[in-house]
């Protein structure tokens, strides 16, 4: 069977788009260290999605590559060269429009993977201004990263003190799961040992450019491997399917 909704034909989609769940993978285009490529969030948002896909017999929406503004403070901001971020308004309508176009389809179930940190409050803006709409419609929306169980992050961050979610970017989560989806865009002979020394309580505008390392890391990615990204995969899809099976009652 196929997941990958840009894979079907329409005939096919319009098949099973009243009965299935559709997952829409939602990304960004951003920094992330010299070792690892733009699309990172995009790219274990749909790896994700896929997976989730398979295991309950959904379809997969094409992937939202752009996100709101990375922060200086949790992957850099502007100060880099091919981050391309959307202003709010921007990004929310972005969302709000594809959602309105499954639904216009028939689509009732869908579910929003997030692996963008900035992204949820605009997401969740454009699905509460469409619930209010379509009533018939649920939709569920999660960040991958609050899907990962105590056994996993125990087990991931085995020789590497976990920073937080908001500073680990490129770091051994992103740089293990990216490993694991597309191992061919790893440049794992860049990685360099970097970070943010101390993280600032407050904002700063506009963002001093030595509020993040240049090379663009804010922790460290050492002791990330495939197996590890494999084991993280794994067990957020299983979380996802639960959510599914909770809220969906598949």
């Amino acid at each position: 069977m196929k997941y990958d909704m840009r894979e079907m034909t329409w005939q096919e989609f319009d098949r099973i788009r009243h009965e299935k769940i559709v997952i829409l993978p939602v990304g960004s285009t951003e920094q992330h260290g010299p070792h690892l490529p733009l699309s990172v969030d995009a790219i274990i948002a749909e790896g994700l999605s896929l997976m989730v896909a398979e295991s309950i017999g959904g379809i997969v929406a094409p992937t939202i590559y752009y996100g709101y503004k990375s922060a200086p403070l949790s992957g850099g901001g502007p100060l880099f060269p091919g981050t391309m971020d959307l202003n709010a308004v921007t990004f929310m309508n972005l969302v709000h429009d594809v959602l309105e176009e499954l639904i216009r389809d028939g689509v009732k179930k869908i579910l929003i993977l997030n692996g963008h940190y900035e992204n949820e409050d605009f997401i969740l803006e454009a699905v509460d201004l469409l619930s209010r709409k379509y009533e018939d419609v649920k939709i569920i929306e999660g960040s991958w990263w609050d899907q990962v169980s105590q056994h996993a992050m125990d087990r991931v961050f085995d020789e590497v003190e976990f920073p937080g979610w908001d500073l680990e970017h490129a770091a051994i989560a992103e740089t293990s799961l990216t490993m694991y989806f597309r191992p061919e865009f790893v440049r794992i002979d860049r990685l360099i040992e970097d970070g943010v020394e101390q993280q600032l309580s407050y904002s700063v505008y506009p963002a001093p450019k030595e509020i993040v390392p240049k090379s663009g890391l804010l922790a460290t990615a050492r002791s990330s491997s495939p197996e590890k990204g494999k084991l993280l995969a794994e067990d957020i899809t299983y979380g996802y399917v639960n959510i599914l099976k909770k809220e969906f009652n598949i």
